[in-house]
């Protein structure tokens, strides 16, 4: 059963579901009463995740073992969403890739590519296929991480910063346009901060994570900003940490 019910009954769409951030997210929002849809590369763990969304909760999530770049099948899943649930009450872009950390002209245009692929397009695409089905929601919520790399003009994390920057300014230019014709759709960012990740341990190698907040930390203002009664629009909203 769910702990409190605070989106009991919505659907929830959240991108890289299987670890970290995602899983811990998509874990409560099922716990809150949300049917989760799953989406991420791995189906084993994607299938541990609906493991424990069964053993916490009884109901079962909705796994889509895709990428967000494979825009195709994105587009699938939006129409599969429309004949299932006719609606999508909340999404989640939590995707994220880094790579590495290297000199801005030591990347390959590879690498360039794959990281704007999956910080800014990918998110934008599911804007596209997905707003329908947000417009047909009551309260529709669409949230997406940052960082505060964005901002911070860091040295080495030139391609993941400039996207999480391209992806803010994305996210607020759509809020400005959905506040002016349906204002029954919330759109913010979530900067989670500090948080136990891989993507952390790849750019601090030598960090003791276990002096890091877990991603359940960041749980609770995910759960906040998807409620029905969530007035917060078009914001970064950094997560607060004990």
């Amino acid at each position: 059963m769910s702990i409190s019910g605070r989106l009991a009954g919505r659907i929830a769409l959240v991108t890289g579901a299987s670890r970290g951030i995602g899983r811990a997210v998509a874990l409560r929002f099922a716990q809150e009463g949300a049917t989760v849809v799953a989406l991420a590369r791995t189906t084993k763990e994607l299938e541990s995740l609906d493991d424990e969304i069964r053993t916490l909760t009884g109901q079962s999530a909705v796994l889509v073992a895709e990428s967000v770049t494979d825009y195709a099948k994105v587009e699938q899943v939006s129409v599969a969403l429309a004949h299932r649930f006719k609606k999508l009450d909340i999404l989640v872009g939590n995707a994220g890739s880094l790579i590495q950390l290297s000199p801005v002209t030591h990347y390959t245009p590879k690498q360039w590519d794959e990281i704007f692929s999956v910080n800014v397009t990918a998110n934008w695409r599911l804007l596209r296929c997905l707003e329908p089905l947000l417009k047909a929601s009551d309260a529709g919520r669409a949230i997406f991480v940052t960082s505060g790399a964005a901002q911070s003009n860091k040295p080495y994390w030139g391609p993941y910063a400039a996207s999480k920057a391209a992806l803010e300014s994305l996210v607020k230019v759509y809020a400005a346009e959905v506040a002016q014709t349906n204002p029954n759709l919330r759109v913010n960012l979530i900067d989670p901060g500090h948080t136990r990740t891989r993507m952390r341990a790849i750019a601090y190698p030598g960090e003791d994570a276990a002096t890091l907040p877990p991603p359940e930390s960041t749980a609770d203002t995910f759960v906040a900003l998807a409620e029905p009664s969530c007035t917060r629009h078009g914001e970064i909203v950094k997560v607060q940490k004990n």
